[in-house]
């Protein structure tokens, strides 16, 4: 369960002493649950120091999106920003100092290509780097293995073939996350997710514990094939 100090707001959650206890990410508000997804993944070393980036929608134009450089082990509900996907103009800052992340480019064009898009989890980890290390030079997609797992993304043929969208690392941002769209506004990904080599995954999903849940499975897959060394 998640603890918060904010209102139960559905009959999932139970309120214990003046705490809301929620049975689902979803049952928080979207700062309070990205807080309790980032210390998430900082203990399991998805996030380590200040890197990666969490966000999730206020409403159909805005999202909340972590705040640059934030040791991700120990962030609050202050450290967010909220930032307007048209233009990617900061809309609301609680805190003077805070910055966008450096990648809410990505955030943007995400949430801009997929409506239903409710929350994006952009998380650097070893095995995901090794796997996309290990595609050929100039690939556009890493082949995810037909294991299980991928009934995650709602995949259910037997034996099927899933490519995740590999793009490569660059310090422009913009240029980056201009890549990203015109890419996936040609085709949508058989999975909710894409790879930057060299750098980690972004997963999106239609509620913020359907995301969560897909980041948990990627890795999984990702790590799977790095050990199995496919």
């Amino acid at each position: 369960m998640y603890a918060s100090s904010a209102f139960c707001r559905n009959e999932s959650s139970t309120a214990v002493h003046g705490v809301c206890l929620a049975t689902t990410l979803d049952d928080l508000p979207p700062r309070a649950a990205l807080v309790e997804v980032a210390r998430d993944f900082h203990a399991r070393g998805w996030m380590a120091g200040t890197a990666g980036n969490l966000s999730a929608r206020e409403d159909q134009e805005h999202f909340w999106i972590t705040a640059s450089g934030q040791p991700k082990g120990r962030l609050d509900e202050l450290d967010f920003l909220l930032i307007r996907i048209k233009d990617g103009e900061v809309v609301e800052r609680v805190r003077p100092q805070n910055k966008p992340s450096a990648e809410t480019a990505i955030h943007r064009a995400l949430y801009a290509l997929f409506p239903g898009a409710r929350a994006c989890l952009h998380g650097h980890s070893v095995e995901a780097c090794l796997a996309a290390e290990r595609a050929k030079k100039g690939a556009k997609n890493l082949r995810l293995a037909p294991i299980e797992m991928i009934k995650g993304f709602d995949i259910w043929q037997q034996n099927p073939k899933v490519d995740l969208p590999l793009f490569e690392n660059r310090l422009d941002i913009a240029r980056l996350a201009a890549e990203i769209s015109k890419r996936l506004r040609k085709q949508a990904p058989a999975v909710t997710a894409l790879m930057v080599r060299a750098h980690g995954p972004t997963v999106w999903g239609a509620s913020l514990q359907e995301a969560y849940n897909r980041f948990e499975i990627l890795e999984f897959i990702l790590r799977y094939q790095v050990r199995a060394r496919r």
